[in-house]
């Protein structure tokens, strides 16, 4: 360690250059990251629904899908418009009852809950499939071409995950933006110096781009993560590099050799920094139990970044505080923060009070915590306005298509079993079409007439397809009981049949969100909790540093309960998991500074000494936390992203309040508990 420390404060400049360089190719790997839009794909591999979108894909071509509403067009031109479509790379098939009825044949010969899904009022519905799957590049690159040579509206989960991605690459910019300069405000208000904020946030930059950029490994990572990583990154690892910063100046002060100041301050910040990262790291891994693999890209990701903090803040930012020493000398300024002695005094005078109104307030926070609302339609996340929101509300106000759902059986299912169990499906509540080879066949529509595209849609040598369309919104409770109904119907004519689309992975989403919530939680608290006992060598102090955060994360999700507020599933899953990982810190910070004093001191003035030290680091850190996440929340459209960022804010916040407020009066609470169960330094 001496080495490294000696290597660091001998070769500064080296270290910036090296470091400088190396940004290159991490730029690289991240403008080459791919990233995905759509939450659907991290749905677990092998259900069945996931397998039912496999053989729709593989052996239909219908992977990804469009319906294209036309106005008052001819069947020529509507023969036209499809003629342009097949042209465009990725477009797979194409087709209209134009194509089923050809030129001379009447509509009239259709049966009306087919007609009506497909003609009404002058509006034509064409059919798009495409040749790879819904979120491919391919298929949103030929959905952006479709748009461009149509005026009509297009409906799909295609055209969601586009229009999500065309919004989110225009926020990111704006948004990383203002968190840097929320930051700024905040941290030049903190610190002692106007050049500090500037090193810092470059530390932390650098840190950033090497997270991002070797992101590359993974190949591509959601448009979530990519949204909330760096200013997560930025709020959770800001607290390594003010803590360095405190000691290179107070031992600056013991000795008038900046590099002897920077070894001792390093030093001493490696043990706390490793140890209070390590709680940080373990949060985001804790994701990674979730079924719902999203959770493990953004676990990864998040991790990996405070380690990258970790080494940034330990090896970059000392360098840069070498370097630069003479400007931050140059640019001192007394510090806005107040010191917080009113704090003290409060917490050790109050301390049973504050406790009470901690025992009170933990009743309506586990009420609010377990009553919040969550939805789960991806669509309710982003702006009405949007071009796929407004084609899904005039397909369901005009043709009543709201849910279709495509049912695969086995093609040695008979005929007379398939019309019984159509007249059964038809009769479920809440489906208003069901549509089969057996329908055809009955309106009257031979095989001879249609063409092989059309009746390749409905069976192959393997599969055959039943179409059912519900008028239940997708991910509502109607909807995924009614899909429950219409598997235990179709599994008595073929066991190994498959209900797929969206309603039913929708349905299978919120049965596994649930699971994850659940897991992830409690993944989250047993392994930092063994971390902890761990780093502070006491098995009592890491039960109430878990009792305090715990505390916060419940208040800070009742509140959206009592507000009324309806949050993402994935929101509900996530936050309460970052939100311990990333302000454990503060309680660590506090009770090892506790630990500390009462190796001196009785309790009393234990506390007091420690509020007195640790509070406008808390403060500090707390305070970026908060500026980097509502900025986000404050500028973004996305409430996917907006509500975690919203959520985190606040609960940084709240962290912070609990922390300086409600621990110091649970630490003289249960000092005797503390100091048995903690082994002495």
């Amino acid at each position: 360690m001496k080495k490294i420390r000696e290597f660091i404060v001998n070769h500064s400049l080296l270290i910036v250059i090296v470091t400088l360089i190396g940004m290159v190719p991490m730029l690289i790997g991240y403008m080459n990251t791919r990233i995905n839009y759509d939450i659907l794909v991290y749905l677990p591999k092998d259900i069945d629904t996931m397998k039912g979108q496999d053989i729709l894909s593989e052996d239909f071509g219908l992977g990804g899908y469009a319906f294209v509403m036309v106005d008052n067009m001819s069947n020529y031109d509507t023969l036209e418009l499809e003629k342009k479509y097949r042209n465009i790379d990725g477009v797979n098939k194409v087709f209209s009852m134009s194509d089923v009825l050809d030129t001379t044949i009447s509509y009239d010969v259709l049966p009306d809950e087919v007609k009506d899904k497909l003609y009404r009022d002058g509006t034509s519905v064409i059919l798009v499939t495409f040749e790879n799957g819904s979120s491919d590049e391919v298929t949103l690159n030929a959905l952006s071409d479709m748009r461009e040579i149509t005026d009509g509206n297009i409906s799909s989960m295609s055209a969601m995950v586009l229009d999500t991605m065309n919004l989110s690459n225009r926020e990111i910019v704006v948004y990383i933006a203002l968190a840097v300069v929320f930051c700024l405000i905040i941290l030049t208000i903190c610190t002692d110096s106007y050049f500090i904020p500037i090193l810092l946030l470059s530390n932390i930059g650098v840190a950033i781009l090497y997270n991002m950029g070797s992101n590359i490994i993974f190949g591509n990572i959601s448009y979530i993560t990519k949204a909330i990583a760096a200013v997560l990154q930025l709020g959770v690892t800001t607290d390594f590099s003010i803590f360095l910063y405190h000691k290179y100046e107070f031992y600056k002060k013991k000795t008038r050799d900046k590099k002897v100041a920077m070894s001792n301050a390093i030093k001493e910040t490696f043990v706390s920094v490793i140890g209070s990262s390590l709680t940080t790291v373990i949060g985001f891994l804790s994701l990674c139990a979730m079924d719902l693999t999203l959770g493990t890209d953004i676990g990864l990701v998040m991790a990996k970044g405070v380690i990258w903090g970790v080494i940034s803040t330990l090896t970059l930012f000392p360098s840069l505080l070498l370097v630069f020493d003479g400007v931050i000398d140059k640019t001192t300024h007394r510090v806005l923060l107040p010191k917080f002695e009113r704090v003290q005094d409060f917490v050790v005078k109050r301390y049973k009070l504050i406790l009470v109104i901690f025992v009170v307030l933990m009743v309506p926070a586990l009420i609010g915590n377990g009553n919040y609302e969550v939805y789960y339609k991806l669509d309710k996340s982003l702006p009405e306005t949007l071009d796929f929101n407004v084609a899904n509300k005039e397909l369901a106000d005009k043709f009543g298509i709201v849910s279709p759902e495509i049912i695969i059986l086995d093609k040695g299912v008979k005929s007379s079993d398939i019309e019984e169990l159509s007249t059964k499906l038809k009769s479920v509540d809440g489906i208003d079409m069901v549509a089969s080879g057996a329908e055809v066949m009955e309106s009257g529509l031979y095989s001879a007439i249609l063409p092989s595209d059309v009746r390749r849609i409905l069976d192959n040598d393997k599969y055959q397809l039943m179409i059912i369309n519900s008028t239940y919104e997708i991910a509502s409770d109607e909807l995924n009981n009614q899909v429950e109904e219409v598997n235990n119907i179709v599994h008595k004519y073929d066991r190994d049949a498959i209900v797929a689309g969206e309603g039913a992975l929708m349905r299978d989403l919120v049965t596994i969100a649930d699971h994850d919530f659940n897991m992830v939680n409690y993944t989250s608290i047993l392994f930092i909790f063994v971390v902890m006992v761990f780093v502070l060598k006491s098995i009592g102090l890491p039960i109430i540093l878990i009792c305090a955060i715990e505390f916060a994360i419940f208040t800070n999700m009742a509140i959206s309960y009592y507000t009324g507020t309806a949050l993402p599933f994935i929101a509900s899953i996530v936050v309460g998991t970052i939100q311990l990982g990333a302000t454990i810190d503060y309680a660590i910070l506090m009770s090892t500074k506790y630990l500390e004093e009462r190796d001196k001191n009785d309790k009393m003035v234990s506390i007091r000494n420690t509020l007195r030290s640790s509070v406008p680091s808390i403060v500090t850190s707390a305070l970026c936390f908060f500026g980097a996440t509502i900025s986000v929340y404050l500028y973004t459209k996305i409430d996917m992203i907006g509500s975690i960022c919203n959520l985190l804010s606040r609960g940084a916040i709240i962290s912070m309040l609990v922390v300086t407020l409600i621990l110091p009066a649970l630490l003289i609470v249960f000092d005797k508990f503390i100091m048995k169960t903690t082994r002495r330094r």
